[in-house]
């Protein structure tokens, strides 16, 4: 009583849609609990009831016995076919598909049979665990990691959030989405072996029987029902030649098909979870009634799986391509139901509006541009480490499969080109005519380094498209979206990766229900490459899949030039303390020139603003395997291959360096050790920090680079709690200065003299050769040039090459130009102007979208 209490209290509030389709669900709970209601298995009767007329053959046995029939025909014989296959290309073309995967991909091949004989004999690799067993008998609703066995009562009663009951029922479920009964197909399909059908059928007969409609857990969410069907339908079609599929097996397995159908479209997540639960269950409707249209519930599974597809497609999938939930594993997902969506429709002949294409495409884009140099993927958000179908084995952080499946449906040479190779699951997926167009594409690399994503609030930097570029991911956008149950506290954090080697990593999920501690230290900012106030988290959880209090950002500028990228932003998570605390973040991400030994690097600086005294730790999470180290307030980093990379931070108040040990999941159900660089402060009033983040590699520039704190000159007056700070980096003879400030007041360190919030100029010896100013009036270089605006610039890059000077400039009315230099033309906003021999000063002002000179002398 006291359950249907709580859940009509749930229900205050609520719209009338959501009102009705939550009490109907709740009335179709008691009436299976009490009556016993589509709770029994079909007979045969009721089985013959649920086919087609037009494809029934005398009984419900026989019926089923004309549809395998039908499917085994346009498989093994398909140009004997007259009527097309509902189903994917790759399995109209068997003797093509095993002499391809033998010639071009015998690893995988390999790979796959290894799995598939490991099936057999009741071990499985699941998520991020390895080698587990069920048992001899393999007891389907056991979680092997805990222990922990559900009871076999109605699927309503089994709480499975509670550990105590179910243990981690994300092991116990991925066992029972039966991604091996696709395995032992595949296997069987290439190697003909009969043992890979046995063992499908006593693991299938096995599950029904200790399954029964509506009992235990495997009934309990209604998108796993959804995953299983979806498998079931391939191994269907894989084992579909085999003598060992009799009528008896074929029928009752059937019945459990059409039973999982029949529960999935009366327990659709419309209102409970309406992500990727709702549109995977979608996509479970739709295989059943696009693959088998002998049932007779096949059109409105159809009909009603699309019907949902298109409506949460622009609802799921943002018009920047984002998805909703703020996690990169769940848009991975969604990007495959929207691929096998219009892979199966294509089959089945079912035309698709263009949006679908449209926004797929988006979801790409982005899959592309989050992906590192190394391949793999930041699993921002949280990482359920499962898998819609799993075609061949693959590290779970790498999506590239993903990638180069719609490089082949769609042509893109910039997919392709990220991708990589082509992927074994492309040829499953879509057949051998996909493979052969996605090795005729040209594969070319994007044509831009950087990228905004700014209604999921994610903003990407790179410097090259190589393995070995540097690369980095900022997150600064909602929370999540209607509970958040998918989000993480990361606001204002962000990856690096540099020389082949991610350096700073998301430290993943790990675990959602398994162990409520973990799974909060996961997700909150402490697990974040981002800082807390006072040991607190921006966000407060409030259970696993729930927030108490979530904070909120705004993205305020994103500048993309060829020499840097920069990014600023804010969040207001702290902003509920009794002394309120705003942070903001600011990133330079100065690239690679050919001309400086510098490496790239990021240059991170976090201003807080408060009146009373805070203590301020700012993280950052090294990936696993590396060797870490503190002297002198310099972190260290050193990976296997000799890689090293080097964080030192200053503020206001002092800073303490020290080690951290953290924890880095790549994998749901996996952890491992690694290195956390912690730097500690406490300060009343406002306070500020500079990070800087500097990779190198064996063979590169003098190690480590001299980072230190400079005395600025100051000319002007300095703004009461926000003084100027100026840093210098130099190694050997290289050397980069940055100088922070604000809008009023100009001052100097060594060479560079600016007004503004933030000056950087690069020197190779004593030339200066690039730099750029971030919302200020004055730009000098001593003995080179110098630009003064009447008003605040938005930015202003300069470079010097020789005798040409160019001038990216934004935001200003006009400016004076003055270089002592000599020079013999100039560039503004790529517009070239000659130098008249023995002109020192120039004044440029806009003249609609161009530039011109309005005097000079």
């Amino acid at each position: 009583m006291t359950s249907r209490i709580t859940q009509l209290k749930r229900l205050r509030g609520k719209g009338l849609r959501e009102i009705a389709d939550r009490s109907g669900q709740e009335f179709a709970k008691l009436n299976e609990r009490v009556l016993g209601a589509s709770a029994a298995e079909l007979n045969d009767t009721q089985l013959l009831g649920e086919i087609v007329p037009a494809s029934r053959n005398g009984n419900g046995e026989g019926s089923v016995r004309l549809i395998l029939d039908r499917i085994r025909s346009s498989t093994v014989s398909p140009n004997h076919s007259s009527t097309p296959l509902p189903f994917f290309a790759s399995l109209k073309s068997r003797n093509e598909m095993c002499a391809i995967i033998k010639q071009r991909f015998a690893a995988n091949r390999q790979a796959l049979l290894e799995s598939a004989e490991r099936a057999i004999s009741g071990r499985f690799d699941l998520l991020g665990f390895d080698d587990l067993s069920f048992g001899d008998q393999i007891d389907w609703h056991l979680d092997p990691t805990t222990g922990k066995r559900t009871p076999l009562v109605h699927w309503s009663r089994i709480d499975y959030l509670d550990s105590n009951i179910a243990g981690d029922k994300k092991v116990i479920w991925e066992l029972n989405r039966h991604s091996h009964f696709v395995t032992l197909g595949q296997a069987y399909w290439l190697s003909g072996d009969e043992r890979f059908a046995e063992a499908f059928i006593t693991h299938a007969s096995a599950w029904m029987d200790s399954n029964p409609p509506k009992l235990g857990i495997n009934w309990a969410s209604s998108l796993e029902l959804s995953f299983r069907v979806i498998a079931w339908i391939w191994a269907l079609h894989l084992f579909a030649d085999s003598d060992r599929l009799n009528s008896k097996f074929t029928s009752r397995f059937f019945k459990y098909l059409i039973a999982q159908g029949r529960h999935i479209e009366n327990y659709l997540s419309r209102f409970f979870s309406p992500n990727t639960h709702l549109t995977g269950e979608a996509l479970g409707l739709f295989y059943l009634g696009a693959v088998l249209p002998e049932l007779s519930r096949a059109r409105r599974w159809r009909d009603l799986g699309l019907k949902i597809l298109l409506e949460q497609l622009p609802i799921h999938i943002r018009p920047d391509g984002t998805y909703f939930e703020q996690s990169s594993y769940y848009h991975r997902y969604t990007a495959d139901f929207y691929t096998h969506l219009i892979a199966l429709a294509r089959a089945a002949r079912t035309e698709l509006p263009a949006e679908v294409e449209g926004r797929l495409s988006l979801a790409l884009d982005h899959l592309m541009w989050i992906t590192r140099p190394v391949g793999t993927t930041p699993l921002y958000g949280d990482d359920d480490g499962g898998r819609l179908i799993k075609l061949a084995s693959r590290a779970p952080d790498d999506f590239r499969d993903t990638l180069a499946t719609g490089a082949a449906l769609f042509g893109r040479s910039d997919w392709k080109h990220v991708a990589g190779e082509a992927s074994i699951e492309t040829l499953w997926l879509l057949g051998p005519n996909a493979l052969a167009r996605f090795d005729q594409i040209d594969s070319q690399r994007p044509a831009e380094t950087s990228h905004a994503f700014t209604d999921g609030g994610y903003f990407v930097m790179r410097d090259g498209w190589s393995r070995q570029s540097a690369f980095a991911l900022l997150d600064c956008g909602p929370h999540g979206t209607s509970g958040c149950g998918h989000a993480h506290a990361d606001a204002l954090g962000f990856e690096f990766a540099a020389n082949g080697k991610t350096w700073l990593v998301d430290p993943g999920t790990f675990t959602y229900t398994g162990d409520a501690k973990l799974r909060d230290e996961f997700r909150t900012t402490q697990a974040h490459n981002t800082v807390t106030v006072d040991g607190q988290s921006q966000s407060i959880p409030a259970g696993p899949f729930a927030w108490k209090q979530i904070a909120r950002s705004q993205a305020r500028e994103f500048i993309n030039h060829t020499a840097f990228h920069y990014f600023e932003g804010s969040h207001d998570g702290y902003m509920r303390l009794d002394d309120p605390v705003s942070h903001s973040r600011s990133i330079l991400f100065v690239k690679q020139s050919d001309d400086s030994a510098l490496p790239p690097m990021l240059i991170v600086r976090d201003s807080f603003d408060a009146s009373d005294d805070h203590r301020y730790a700012l993280r950052y999470h090294i990936a696993p395997k590396a060797t870490a180290s503190v002297s002198n307030n310099h972190f260290n980093a050193t990976d296997p291959s000799g890689n090293e990379l080097l964080i030192r931070a200053f503020g206001r108040s002092e800073l303490k360096a020290q080690i951290e040990q953290g924890l880095v999941s790549r994998c749901y159900g996996q952890r491992e050790p690694a290195p956390v660089a912690l730097f500690e402060a406490e300060g009343p009033g406002s306070q500020e920090f500079v990070s800087f983040i500097i990779p190198t590699c064996k063979g590169g520039p003098p190690w480590p680079p001299l980072v230190e704190e400079t005395a600025p000159a100051e000319r002007g007056a300095a703004t009461e709690g926000r003084p100027y700070k100026a840093y210098s980096i130099r190694p050997g003879d290289s050397q980069d200065l940055f100088l922070f400030g604000n809008a009023s007041g100009e001052f100097s360190s060594g060479a560079l003299t600016a007004t503004g919030s933030l000056a950087w100029a690069r020197f190779a010896g004593d030339n200066f050769t690039r730099g750029c100013l971030i919302r200020g009036n004055t730009f000098e270089v001593a003995d080179t040039f110098a630009i003064q605006s009447p008003n605040p610039m938005k930015y202003c890059a300069v470079e010097l090459v020789s005798d040409r000077l160019d001038i990216t400039i934004h935001d200003t009315q006009r400016f004076d130009l003055s270089f002592s230099t000599p020079l013999k033309k100039i560039v503004i906003n790529k517009i070239a102007f000659d130098v008249t021999e023995g002109s020192r000063n120039a004044r440029f002002a806009p003249d609609g979208h161009d530039w011109t000179c309005v005097s000079a002398d």
